[in-house]
């Protein structure tokens, strides 16, 4: 998408671990983002910010403020904002207020395409058996993560001079971390029968910065990914199609992953 075309209009835009706060949160390439795609609604499916992280250190700077306040902009201007908070922004669950200036909190939400498909949106740490009952692994697990990001700049900067390939040795860590803990082998299949108690079409979650669209057991799972290192987010159309959208930024190309009749993503 070229940077002098007008933006994409979206129905929906469902948004999930910026980790604002952070040094791996990836806020420019989501400013980027977001000044080519609008949307008649916005979700931000948890984890937005970092309480985790900035409990132990204040990390803020401009472009963390500057997306921060491009959403509020946003929601002034008559799109509607859904805050759904996660694990690691876990204190605004805490909160009475339902509703600060244009954005509105709540656990869980539903969401209905255009052609009556009911979504379960939720962020997912409410599946995640590590979260529920250890919850110091996921602590510590968090912990390694964040360290192996900020290793990772160093550890391409010597790659590079070698003549070799980008490595991430984050999404490695994440990816190890998390199967030492049991969290991805199970946590799709624990969302998928959890929505066998209830009148769902599918699920619309973030937590385990995956991005994926499939079926599982009947069901419709999409995750939308995060912005710490896949740069991911779900996109809904205006004829309720729902797909991945990876971006790239404004001055290459946005690329998205190809769907099938059923708006069902394989990735």
């Amino acid at each position: 998408m070229p940077i002098n075309r007008p933006p994409r209009q979206l129905r929906t835009l469902f948004l999930s671990d910026l980790h604002l706060g952070t040094r791996g949160c990836q806020a420019e390439l989501l400013i980027d983002f977001l000044k080519c795609h609008q949307a008649d609604t916005i979700y931000l499916v948890g984890d937005i910010i970092d309480g985790w992280q900035l409990k132990k250190k204040k990390f803020w700077p401009k472009a963390h403020r500057h997306l921060f306040e491009l959403l509020l902009d946003r929601g002034r201007n008559g799109c509607r904002i859904v805050y759904l908070p996660g694990n690691h922004d876990e204190f605004l669950r805490s909160s009475p207020k339902r509703r600060f200036n244009f954005v509105e909190f709540t656990d869980r939400a539903e969401h209905v395409t255009p052609d009556g498909r009911r979504y379960l949106v939720v962020h997912g740490d409410q599946y995640d058996v590590v979260i529920q009952k250890a919850k110091w692994v996921a602590y510590l697990g968090d912990r390694f993560y964040v360290t192996a990001l900020a290793m990772n700049t160093w550890l391409n900067i010597a790659r590079r001079r070698l003549g070799l390939q980008y490595w991430s040795l984050g999404a490695f860590a994440k990816r190890w971390v998390k199967q030492f803990v049991n969290i991805i082998g199970k946590f799709e299949q624990t969302v998928a029968d959890e929505l066998k108690h209830h009148d769902f079409y599918g699920i619309i979650c973030g937590h385990i910065h995956h991005a994926a669209s499939k079926e599982i057991d009947g069901f419709h799972y999409l995750n939308t990914g995060d912005w710490v290192e896949s740069c991911t987010a779900i996109g809904e159309t205006f004829d309720g199609t729902l797909e991945i959208i990876r971006w790239c930024g404004s001055e290459q190309d946005t690329l998205q992953v190809a769907h099938d009749e059923l708006g069902i993503v394989s990735v």
